[in-house]
């Protein structure tokens, strides 16, 4: 099963053009249900405006909220590990759910230029930039996610070009069928950091992590990313 993941970025707007039938599910984040009609699960957080949400869902669609997506990521240690932004939570929840063999992203760069539009409607919200407990290293959750999947047997890759803060390796939409891999990974590393997160036990079941940020150490985390970054080499960006 091959997934595309859809974000607001202004490049979002490539899958107008695209053929989605290289894909078996197509997944919008938040606003970008706007950028094509050939989506089938809209996934957003609990403060998005309910004014944002389509009126009018087709028969094959769906909306997944945190009734659906908390207990999906909790199966991979939960979102202070993950990563608290709605591209690594679209990701997880993509492999909990479908278990797919590729998982595609599109306009989830996470990457904002301060003069030019942010999103693909205009000037919105970094939330991947925010100042957060779960957030403090973007390139360190993308790797934990690129190794976490290929551990399921499934590919992550984007299909956006340019700057990126999206850590997986970056391809064209016509070499997805015959992507391979080529990164390394260090098993000591990736075994170090799941013995650390269980030290930590920064696990939170109902995904309000905010709410318990006063017990989580960021240095501790910090020495956490360091390690999940550590833990991938090679035809990986950095």
């Amino acid at each position: 099963m091959k997934i595309l993941i859809i974000g607001s970025a202004p490049d979002s707007i490539r899958a107008r053009h695209w053929n989605m039938d290289l894909f078996d599910r197509v997944i919008v984040i938040n606003n970008a249900w706007k950028v094509t009609t050939k989506w089938d699960e809209l996934i957003f957080p609990h403060d998005f405006p309910e004014e944002n949400e389509p009126t009018i869902l087709l028969n094959h669609q769906k909306t997944v909220t945190e009734e659906q997506f908390v207990p999906a990521q909790n199966l991979f240690g939960g979102f202070v590990y993950a990563g608290a932004t709605m591209a690594f939570t679209a990701g997880y929840w993509a492999l909990a759910h479908h278990k797919p063999s590729t998982i595609c992203f599109l306009g989830c760069n996470m990457h904002y230029s301060q003069n030019e539009p942010t999103h693909f409607y205009g000037q919105g919200q970094p939330d991947p930039m925010r100042n957060d407990i779960s957030l403090t290293s973007l390139q360190a959750c993308s790797h934990r996610m690129l190794i976490l999947a290929k551990n399921q047997g499934c590919d992550m890759v984007s299909l956006s070009p340019g700057e990126f803060n999206l850590h997986v390796p970056q391809i064209s939409p016509d070499d997805v069928a015959r992507y391979q891999s080529s990164f390394l990974i260090s098993k000591p590393k990736v075994e170090e950091a799941f013995s650390l997160e269980k030290q930590l036990n920064y696990y939170v079941e109902d995904g309000r992590y905010w709410t318990k940020a006063h017990l989580f150490s960021r240095s501790k985390l910090v020495k956490l990313d360091q390690i999940w970054i550590d833990a991938l080499s090679s035809n990986v960006p950095n």
